[in-house]
């Protein structure tokens, strides 16, 4: 199958690949930057990711006038599309000093062929993060016979375009998080492949799950000042994650009511404050295991628990495992 995307009008291409049919394990990754600039561009960066029947593009484009973009598929993909785009104050007349529209979307389709033409407006910022998988792929990921797609899959069977919900759903935070993940990876060769595949499988299930529930994400709007005061509650928490401060002392701390700053990191960073805590915790007791060789009851103290026990159960619920069963026959 083959994908390709351009300007109307330029020379070079945002993308043109040719994606294999067949899902090939361990297919080493391929990546590349595109940054074209033309006069009806203010900005356009373009990331390039590819595999064995897997295609990511990442991109963030502007222009200074109106233009359209031409796309095009040859063959049966299934896309997961994430649109985001917002308007700053300076790219409209009138606008408060204070204002900044913003949105975003996402669904995931089968399309068997496909050939169109999409308008961007003047001023807006897009960025785009596009899978584009084979369907061997896709079912490589997500079991043909899954009920979690039972609907789609007939469609895709009949080979018919469809859109896994009608109207596209707004993205939550947890699959900014992901999002986030895959671009600002800094591993390389089979570390990468393999990060890039399990956090694609992780996307699919936050979409997966939102579809299901039909549930759209409920809007909040977090004041400039007050996103500076969870940014700060998170800088806190990173420093003193091993003995953290109540809910209560950290309120205190960031001069932010409890509603605010609990509702307002868990919408902003898609954590809870007690989830962030335990992640940190947790990430760094593995760390102590694996490259430091502590035995269990070291890292329990280096990680803020009082007791063993409470560290290995918060480890098994954590990562599903004992702390023992990656201490590679360290004795505890």
């Amino acid at each position: 199958m083959k994908i390709k995307s351009k300007i109307e009008g330029a020379e070079d291409w945002l993308f043109i690949e040719e994606i294999p049919e067949m899902y090939v394990a361990n297919t080493p990754l391929s990546e590349k930057n595109i940054n074209i600039k033309m006069p009806a561009v203010n900005k356009l960066i373009n990331y390039q990711l590819s595999s064995g029947g897997l295609f990511l593009v990442h991109s963030t484009m502007q222009f200074n006038e109106n233009v359209k973009v031409l796309s095009e598929v040859e063959g049966e993909t299934i896309t997961s599309q994430f649109i985001f785009y917002g308007t700053s104050p300076t790219s409209e007349k009138g606008a408060s000093k204070n204002s900044r529209r913003m949105g975003s979307r996402h669904n995931i389709r089968y399309i068997p062929s496909l050939k169109g033409k999409y308008p961007m407006v003047p001023g807006v910022e897009y960025k785009y993060f596009l899978l584009v998988l084979s369907k061997a792929y896709y079912f490589h990921l997500i079991d043909q016979h899954s009920l979690l797609h039972t609907d789609f899959v007939k469609e895709i069977l009949k080979g018919k375009f469809t859109s896994f919900v009608a109207k596209d759903l707004s993205v939550t935070p947890e699959m900014r998080r992901v999002i986030n993940d895959i671009c600002e990876c800094k591993r390389a060769g089979d570390l990468k492949r393999m990060h890039t595949e399990s956090k694609i499988l992780e996307l699919l299930m936050l979409q997966l799950e939102q579809m299901q529930s039909g549930v759209e994400v409920e809007k909040y709007q977090i004041k400039p000042d007050d996103l500076k005061k969870i940014e700060h509650a998170r800088e806190v928490l990173d420093a003193g994650y091993r003995y953290p401060p109540t809910i209560i002392e950290l309120s205190k701390i960031t001069a932010l009511n409890e509603f605010k700053l609990k509702r307002g990191f868990k919408e902003y960073f898609g954590i809870t404050i007690y989830g962030y805590v335990t992640r940190l915790r947790m990430e760094e007791a593995k760390r102590l295991i694996l490259e430091e060789r502590m035995s269990i009851g070291q890292v329990a103290a280096a990680v803020g628990f009082n007791h063993q026990s409470h560290l290995t159960d918060a480890f098994k619920r954590y990562f599903g495992i004992l702390p023992s069963e990656v201490s590679f026959g360290q004795e505890s």
